[in-house]
């Protein structure tokens, strides 16, 4: 399973949604992930008080009566408490380099002031709508209590003046199209299950599997870096709000990451990585797997430094399920994000064609986070509520090519004012409508290897030499902003011509896959009958989330790729310990590497 990168977004820069494979310094960004925290509304079993909880309930009571008195007075108050237990180990040619474990707590402060229909996150606006900051790891109720009044007073000193400078501007800004109100109003929800333990396993069986998973690296000379990694987490998050809502979601993770890089004598700098997750570390894959993609991994490096540079091109092309997945998630999925419809700064590809046919009529997709696996695979976009305490829902967002819905969140959108469940962030940002699990189906299949043959003919009937195949990615971005090109960029790392004159398919580096959503959707001809899972963590405006993404292998008509940007820094001049040539025999074979 592969992780999309988690990289800066719109809070970086205006539009851009990034999302990859998650990389080294990613993996030790450490995200919640949600866990089934039962039914909305369901009676929890009979158990001893929460003392965070009761805190948190009474702390936020006292603020809501306070503050009720103040001009203006905000309408809307939320506390959210995250407490995080990670413990991460990370190993590198046989040697542990990292042993952390911590234990943290944090705290979001969300406020609006005004009226559901008006308020201080309007427009440009959201960001005055949360403060944030920790807390003290243990429950001591005069600790938090204090620190919880400290924030709160801190954000109705952001909330109130904005929403002051939002009536202000509202009343001399030319009308705004989506007449939406800022707030949905929604049921509030109680759900109290039981907070989550302690991460368990067994941690130094777990740094002698590290060092000698790691130290399988050494046999290959050609790899330059290579970590192996070992996340383990276990999330609480409670939440509370003046509406009455009352949800405790526990969660649980553990992820292994493996990555290894190289470089091509022109210096393009080659990168593999391959990730699993599950809901506890002895559920990851056995050593003896994870040793064969450790050689997978090394043979493609060595394959890529040989590799010759592929060319601009445009053609037609093959997708395997998981590089599909990754495509559907970045050209399409972050343009059916509901804030998207709503923002006067954003593209709005698709905000006018509800209704309209968006894709070939053989194509469906629906987001559905309630669902937490896809055959043996688990679902890392999985959650029973969304982070403003609506319960998941699985959302048709296209039913035979015609775009029928919209993934949102408590911000309304012309014609549809009500969340569907897709309200999510990262500790720290406010939620916007993100995806989940983006399920992508089909109706006009053929087996995979049939979907070879359809490409070879596509190749011969447009007179190309060849075809490309794409079957793994490492990720990708895009621009959604109106101010930018309407465009997207996926990164591609095992791609292969595929010759029409029967040669055999010759691997390529170096290439990205670009273009324009309206224009590339509607170039599928023809999908595979084997949907493939691509776990990630995606980076947007709201912060990293954990999603996923599950669509078949498809031929398209034509693909356009471009050469990718690389640096031009020589590969290591010494060679690795145990490769290098005796001093007595310069036409020796190198030694055959160090035995891990």
């Amino acid at each position: 399973m592969d992780f999309f990168r988690s990289t800066p977004g719109k809070t970086m820069q205006q539009g851009m949604t990034s999302c990859g494979r998650m990389a080294l310094a990613a993996a030790l960004v450490l995200q919640l992930s949600g866990a089934p925290a039962g039914l909305a509304g369901e009676k929890p079993a009979a158990k001893a008080a929460d003392p965070l909880m009761a805190t948190m309930k009474g702390e936020l009571a006292r603020a809501t009566k306070e503050l009720a008195k103040a001009e203006p007075a905000p309408y809307f108050i939320s506390y959210t408490v995250y407490d995080q237990n990670i413990e991460v180990l990370v190993a590198s040619f046989g040697g542990l380099v990292n042993n952390t474990g911590m234990k943290r707590r944090h705290a979001d402060v969300v406020m609006r002031v005004g009226s559901p229909a008006l308020d201080n996150t309007h427009n440009q606006s959201r960001e005055s709508g949360m403060t944030s900051g920790s807390l003290p790891i243990e429950n001591n109720a005069d600790a938090i209590a204090w620190t919880l009044w400290e924030l709160t007073d801190r954000e109705y000193k952001q909330a109130a003046p904005a929403y002051l400078n939002v009536k202000t501007n509202t009343a001399v800004r030319a009308e705004e199209e989506d007449k939406s109100p800022d707030f949905s109003m929604e049921a509030p929800r109680v759900n109290e299950s039981a907070t989550a333990a302690a991460p368990k396993f067994d941690h130094p069986a777990w740094e002698e599997r590290l060092r000698r998973l790691s130290g399988a690296f050494r046999k290959y000379a050609e790899v330059y870096s290579a970590v192996v990694v070992l996340q383990v987490q276990s999330a609480t998050s409670r939440m509370v709000s003046s509406e009455g809502t009352e949800i405790t979601t526990p969660g649980a993770s553990a992820r292994l990451l493996i990555e290894a890089q190289t470089r091509a004598d022109d210096g393009m700098e080659l990168l593999r990585v391959e990730t699993f997750q599950a809901p506890t570390p002895d559920e990851l894959p056995g050593e003896e797997e994870l040793l064969g993609k450790i050689e997978i991994v090394a043979r493609d490096l060595q394959a890529l430094r040989k590799a010759p540079v592929a060319e601009p091109f445009d053609g037609p092309a093959m997708l395997s399920g998981r590089a599909a997945a990754v495509f559907f998630h970045e050209v399409l999925g972050h343009r059916l994000e509901g804030h998207r419809q709503r923002d006067e700064e954003e593209g709005q590809t698709f905000t006018k064609k509800v209704g309209e046919e968006v894709l070939p009529k053989f194509l469906s997709v629906a987001d559905d986070p309630t669902l937490r696996q896809y055959g043996s695979v688990k679902l890392a976009g999985s959650y029973s509520y969304d982070d403003e305490g609506q319960p998941a829902q699985r959302v048709e967002v296209i039913q035979n090519g015609v775009l029928k819905n919209f993934l949102t969140s408590r911000m309304p959108i012309k014609n549809f004012l009500k969340s569907n469940g897709h309200g999510r962030n990262q500790p720290g940002s406010m939620p916007t409508g993100r995806q989940g699990n983006l399920l992508v189906s089909s109706t006009n299949t053929v087996p995979d290897a049939e979907l070879r043959k359809r490409l070879l003919e596509e190749v011969k009937k447009q007179k190309k030499p060849y075809g490309l195949f794409f079957d793994d990615v490492q990720g990708g971005f895009t621009l959604t902003t109106r101010s930018l090109p309407q465009a997207f960029q996926v990164l591609p790392v095992m791609v292969y011509r595929v010759y029409a004159d029967g040669r055999p398919d010759e691997l390529v580096r170096g290439v990205d896959i670009v273009g324009t959503p309206l224009a590339a959707l509607t170039r599928i001809m023809v999908t595979g009958d084997s949907p493939q899972v691509f776990n990630g963590v995606c980076g947007a405006e709201s912060g990293s989330v954990p999603v996923a993404a599950v669509a078949p292998a498809m031929l398209f008509s034509e693909m356009e790729v471009q050469k990718r940007a690389h640096s031009h820094s020589r590969p290591p001049i010494l060679p690795p310990p145990g490769f290098e040539t005796p001093p007595d025999d310069k036409n020796a074979a190198p030694k055959q590497g160090v035995k891990p």
